[in-house]
Parts: C-alpha cells; structure tokens; sequence
C-alpha cells in the first residue's frame, strides 16, 4: 500500500517508507495509570508523507534516513492530522 492511500480509520495497514523526521521522546501518561514514551517520526514514500506514532521500545529501533516497514498497523485521525499506529498488533522493522 501507498502512503497516499491512507485514510483515517484504516486497519490491517501495510507500509514501507523512509523516516523523514523524528522527535525526541516525550513521557506520557496513559488511561491505566501508567507512563510511557512516545515520540512521532514522519516516514514517506514517493506518493506522500504521514506521521508515525513510536511507543517505547520502538523508538530506540529506528532513526532518520533508515528504511522500515509496517505491518498490520492503523490510522486514526489526531488533532486534525492522520497518523499511522503501529498498535499492539502491529509490527514495525527496519529494513
């Protein structure tokens, strides 16, 4: 699947693309109560560009400039900005 191609609300998506960017992480705090990190990376491929959610031992997977691929993963609309989620069902590899 392309980039372009992704809608918010989508399940089961399957991507490769390039990180673009990366943010530092930033702890937040979940509905259960807990901690976590977070950070969001920008990953594109020649149709476009969306912004990817990384959660914890995901971040330190990945930096700028590396090729990865997503599998099973979701979109959702945030804030007015679609994002790409990698979820608990999801799996994220650098290629």
């Amino acid at each position: 699947m392309k980039i372009s191609e992704l809608k918010a609300g989508m399940r089961g998506v399957s991507v490769t693309g390039n990180i673009d960017s990366l943010t530092d992480a930033r702890t937040v705090n979940l509905r259960s109560g807990g901690t976590a990190q977070v950070a969001d990376a920008v990953i594109s491929d020649e149709t476009g560009s969306i912004k990817l959610s990384l959660w914890d031992e995901q971040i330190n997977i990945v930096k700028q400039g590396d090729k990865i691929s997503v599998e099973n993963g979701y979109t959702q609309a945030f804030r007015g900005e679609n994002s790409l989620n990698i979820g608990k069902y999801g799996k994220l590899t650098k290629l």
